[in-house]
């Protein structure tokens, strides 16, 4: 298509509405509230009804976007849902989303590289869109990590919230859209994330529930290493590689890991100059749903102009790093 590229057309999201505070968590967690606060700066976050599971998430943030660009969902061709809590070990999840959209053109698949996600899922529908232009692609991020989360466990149960982010990716007029991606995987500390059982290696059994190997854990230590490591060079080197300078990045949207650990990345990347939208003080840790969500916010907010140069980062469990940078539209 002359004169168009590859770009996000709108976004969209969805909180479930029982609102957690820190509170309500600190007493199992053998801490007070104010400690979960000055240790995350997180103040609520979200939790999904009974009756919810990740796809019904991923699915009303999806309605929310389509509505919001005012697209038939029979023209959308990729369903890419990107989460670590799917419904099922299998079928997909997205195959689940697909069903209850009516989306029954599209092509649809599940990734999970846990809070880097959403940006692989970006790339990937990059590349496919880029040969078939006159098609759309549901970009999903969503989980629920409530369900798999120890509540005695400090460490993990204060972080995380339930929630989904989408971005549409179709062809937007040049000089709009992506401009690149820099993606790297770390397997070597793939065991600073991560649920020990309930897969091949550790199968699910009596024994394994009882040492509570279906939680989710995490080495929070080792984990802000790697971010503090990896994350800040990424960056640079993909605005390197595009022509740009730090500097000139209008609206950074990092993953909503830590608030303490979000503070010292914004300085560590030198991007103390640009807008950083926050959303884990009302919402936590929200996965593979957090870039999304806070790009979401900063879109309806009014934040993000025609032609602002946008820098999306998500880094996570694996470990993984996964940047994106775009130039923005509102004329799509």
């Amino acid at each position: 298509m002359a004169g168009h590229t590859t770009g996000i057309l709108a976004t969209g999201s969805y909180l479930p509405g029982e609102e957690i505070a820190n509170e309500d968590l600190a007493e199992r967690a053998g801490v007070d509230a104010e400690w979960i606060l000055r240790k995350t700066q997180i103040g609520f976050r979200r939790r999904a009804a009974a009756h919810e599971a990740t796809s019904d998430l991923a699915v009303q943030a999806s309605l929310d976007a389509l509505r919001r660009a005012d697209i038939d969902v029979a023209r959308i061709g990729y369903i890419i849902v990107a989460t670590s809590t799917g419904d099922f070990p299998q079928p997909p999840t997205s195959y689940l989303v697909q069903d209850a959209l009516g989306a029954r053109s599209a092509a649809c698949f599940d990734i999970n590289i846990v809070c880097s996600g959403f940006v692989y899922g970006l790339a990937i529908a990059d590349s496919l869109i880029a040969r078939r232009p006159d098609t759309y692609a549901l970009v999903i991020g969503a989980d629920l990590y409530s369900r798999q989360l120890d509540f005695t466990d400090r460490r993990t149960s204060v972080l995380f919230g339930d929630g989904s982010g989408v971005a549409i990716v179709g062809a937007v007029p040049e000089p709009s859209g992506f401009i690149d991606f820099e993606l790297s995987s770390h397997g070597a500390d793939h065991r600073l994330i991560g649920i020990k059982a309930g897969g091949s290696r550790h199968p699910a059994s009596p024994q394994t529930v009882a040492d509570g190997e279906h939680y989710f854990r995490m080495d929070g230590r080792g984990v802000t290493e790697f971010v503090l490591e990896h994350v800040p060079p990424a960056m640079k080197s993909l605005v390197d590689r595009a022509g740009f300078g730090l500097d000139e990045i209008d609206t950074f949207v990092p993953h909503q890991a830590n608030g303490r650990l979000l503070t010292e990345l914004v300085e560590r990347c030198g991007l103390t100059g640009s807008h950083t939208p926050r959303t884990l003080e009302r919402y936590g840790n929200l996965g593979s749903a957090s870039v999304a969500v806070a790009l979401d916010e900063a879109n309806r907010s009014g934040i993000l102009k025609q032609d602002d140069l946008v820098l999306l980062a998500g880094f996570g469990g694996g470990m993984s790093v996964g940047a994106c940078l775009l130039r923005w539209t509102t004329r799509a």
